[in-house]
């Protein structure tokens, strides 16, 4: 593989739109992480956006029975369908544990969690235990308690935390962002876009990523990005 001198310029941006209630975006980051370390040499700074896969559940979320029934005619029809994320869950050693799942979450303050995640510099780190607690351990998202241990365990302040949820803070501007989102024209997620010019639909192959990273970091080398 070509060695890719990226020293000179400023690191690859690679802006992840997703929802925490979305397998494929959990599966997307397995994959992502699997691509940079194929990619290497190439220097990525990956920043974490908001999108809702259901904006109308209520602030509380909704009981899991009665939302697979309206969205998918049931839990064995929603089985059927999450057979094949579970499969593509295994591949990337993530243990989908659906049925721990009680409540579907409206995700603005998650998403709003991530923001403040962002400014300490530990958003990875949230969105990882964001994934983790709702798909393996069936925790509800809706629930500040379960938002402030999140952010606990990446080493923010829950308390602070807590105190912000309580309040508007970020919210416009967190409903701004997905709007943003759906006006430059994601419709499903993840997407990842990679410097601000190419955007790659879907919970891709890490080498299909991995190549498209490496083909930008050319482009940005030769350009004297």
């Amino acid at each position: 593989m070509t060695r890719i001198d990226t020293s000179a310029i400023e690191p690859m941006r690679i802006d992840v739109v997703s929802d925490v209630m979305c397998p494929w975006c959990f599966i997307g980051k397995r994959r992502l992480e699997k691509a940079l370390a194929i990619a290497g040499d190439v220097d990525v700074e990956v920043a974490w956006h908001p999108f809702q896969l259901d904006p109308t559940l209520p602030p509380g979320g909704k009981d899991r029975r009665q939302y697979l029934e309206e969205k998918f005619g049931g839990r064995e029809n929603a089985e059927r369908i999450y057979d094949r994320v579970r499969a593509a869950g295994a591949e990337e050693e993530i243990p989908f544990a659906f049925e721990r799942i009680e409540r579907s979450p409206n995700t603005l303050d998650a998403h709003r969690l991530i923001r403040w995640a962002g400014i300490e510099g530990v958003q990875d780190a949230v969105v990882e235990r964001l994934f983790a607690l709702y798909f393996l351990e069936g925790a509800d998202l809706s629930k500040d308690e379960t938002l402030k241990s999140a952010a606990a365990d990446a080493g923010m302040d829950p308390e602070m935390v807590g105190h912000l949820l309580a309040s508007d803070a970020d919210l416009a501007e967190t409903e701004a962002e997905v709007v943003h989102a759906q006006a430059m024209g994601v419709e499903g997620v993840p997407t990842f876009i990679l410097d601000g010019k190419y955007a790659i639909s879907g919970a891709q192959p890490a080498d299909l990523l991995a190549g498209a990273i490496r083909q930008v970091a050319a482009e940005r080398v030769a350009g004297g990005a």
